[in-house]
């Protein structure tokens, strides 16, 4: 990377810095630019959703300011940030992904009938300040060009001001203040110093009302518990996102040759779907688990760093987040020779039974927690067929038994959306203990996982582990699988890795 600017950069060090400082360079790097263009885009398909989203947020709380950062770029190492993606909840209400500007901050301050959102975000530099060249944070000439305030007020349906002028909204921040503390820990610190001191002024005011720090979960979980149910934008993105994964997944298949004949392959695995990600979407909306063999056991293997050999099974778990941040989240398992041993397949379709039948209860009305339930019943009924445990079925789908969880520890299902485990600040009785309604987007994942070293079962199941996900929505009679068109059957897999 380049040299950087001393005083304008303040990771950088002075060993290194190079940028000339003179009048005379300044002059002329600041002359002699053409105009930028000032066509205002049409608003973005998603902004009146977003638009309907902050309305409901707002309907939460009337009279409360609410703050909704979208956060700041992390540091990966030294001066250098790991890739910028905005807190869910503030792209969910301003409809902004993946082009979001780092350090900007939505608004939503009462007025009588509700609020009026307004959007704060650090615009783009004019060429007659040493920004846009001299300082590789933000500056025009190491990151690229900032939108302006009208394109983006154009482009989001949303009123817009420079960052600067944020400082008046903390200058009124008080008891009516609701901050998404986590999205922004620096902008936090700030909001409750300025609330410290503001109480400590005036006892008899702090003593009435509650601090900025209080009921701080609330905002948090209004946002995760908006996005229960989809819109039909939402939906839409989610579809595209399988699609898109689904491409990912045949892009591996059809490089398995190569992927056979490296000592790390799962890592080809994982850079061949990534390249589909960078491709057709933004990045990955996890990090992708590529685990050959008894890999497979080892529920989020992302170290990748395995041989794929032939006789494996390959458990592929991985999704493709859009320019929108909505994201896949699917799982298959491959046999690389292209034929499932005679125990494979056996476990193999047991998993695919408890994901069927999983699949099958779902409809409008019925709990999310009863999708687990429904797995876990032929989970316990195979297990106990194969002589796997201790005591019937029935017994071991006891509460206080659970037998058969040894070799399925996690969840059957979590909701899926702008994050793959999506509005997980919702309260339990909206979530787990929450009814099904149209437009729920969630996974349907079992597995069974026989570690290598477990002397609870035959030696010729160790070291097979098994995980069939699928992206599912609730429509107005029962469900759909979204991901239903990527081979899950045995017979479509062994021919789908054929013509790979």
């Amino acid at each position: 990377m380049g040299a950087m600017a001393e005083q304008k950069a303040p990771r950088a060090t002075t060993n290194r810095s190079t940028t000339p400082g003179s009048d005379t360079f300044k002059d002329y790097i600041s002359s002699n630019w053409a105009e930028r263009p000032s066509d205002l885009p049409e608003p973005r398909e998603q902004a009146p959703f977003a638009a309907a989203r902050r309305e409901a947020l707002s309907a939460k709380h009337p009279g409360k300011r609410l703050v909704v950062p979208a956060g700041r770029a992390k540091v990966r190492s030294n001066d250098c940030d790991y890739p910028f993606r905005a807190h869910s909840g503030f792209s969910h209400l301003t409809g902004w992904g993946s082009d979001t500007v780092p350090g900007s901050v939505l608004v939503l301050e009462p007025v009588d009938g509700g609020h009026d959102a307004t959007l704060y975000f650090r615009a783009s530099a004019g060429r007659d300040s040493d920004e846009f060249y001299a300082n590789p944070e933000i500056g025009e000439f190491w990151i690229g060009p900032r939108p302006s305030l009208s394109q983006v007020g154009a482009d989001l349906g949303l009123a817009t001001r420079d960052l600067a002028e944020f400082d008046a909204v903390l200058s009124v921040v008080d008891g009516d203040t609701l901050l998404l503390r986590e999205a922004d820990p620096e902008l936090t610190g700030r909001v409750d110093e300025i609330d410290a001191a503001r109480r400590s002024d005036s006892p008899a005011a702090a003593e009435a009302e509650p601090s900025a720090a209080d009921d701080i979960r609330d905002l948090a979980r209004d946002l995760s518990e908006l996005r229960l149910v989809k819109d039909a934008y939402e939906i839409a993105q989610m579809r595209e996102a399988v699609e898109v994964t689904g491409r990912g997944f045949t892009d591996v298949v059809s490089d398995f040759d190569e992927i056979l004949a490296h000592p790390r392959g799962e890592r080809l695995v994982e850079g061949t779907f990534n390249r589909r990600a960078r491709a057709d979407g933004n990045t990955v909306g996890y990090d992708t688990i590529a685990a050959s063999g008894d890999h497979a056991c080892v529920l989020h293997w992302t170290r990748n760093d395995g041989a794929v050999r032939d006789g494996d099974l390959i458990l592929i778990d991985a999704g493709i987040e859009l320019d929108s941040l909505y994201t896949a989240d699917i799982t298959r398992t491959l046999p690389v020779s292209g034929r499932f041993t005679d125990v494979q397949r056996l476990v193999y379709e047991a998993v695919l039974e408890a994901a069927d039948a999983a699949f099958a209860i779902v409809r409008p009305g019925i709990r999310f927690r009863e999708i687990h339930a429904e797995a876990m019943r032929v989970i316990a009924e195979r297990t106990a067929e194969w002589g796997f445990l201790p005591v019937s079925a029935a017994e071991s789908l006891e509460p206080d038994h659970q037998y058969h969880r040894r070799y399925m520890v996690h969840g059957t299902s979590h909701h899926l959306g702008i994050d793959v485990h999506d509005c997980a600040a919702a309260r339990r009785d909206l979530y787990l203990e929450g009814v099904l309604e149209p437009g729920m987007v969630f996974t349907i994942e079992p597995g069974l996982y026989f570690q290598p070293d477990d002397l609870s079962v035959p030696e010729e199941f160790r070291g097979i582990g098994v995980r069939i996900e699928d992206d599912i929505v609730v429509t107005a009679d029962g469900a759909e699988n979204l991901s239903v068109g990527i081979p899950r059957t045995v017979a479509e897999v062994e021919a789908w890795v054929a013509r790979g």
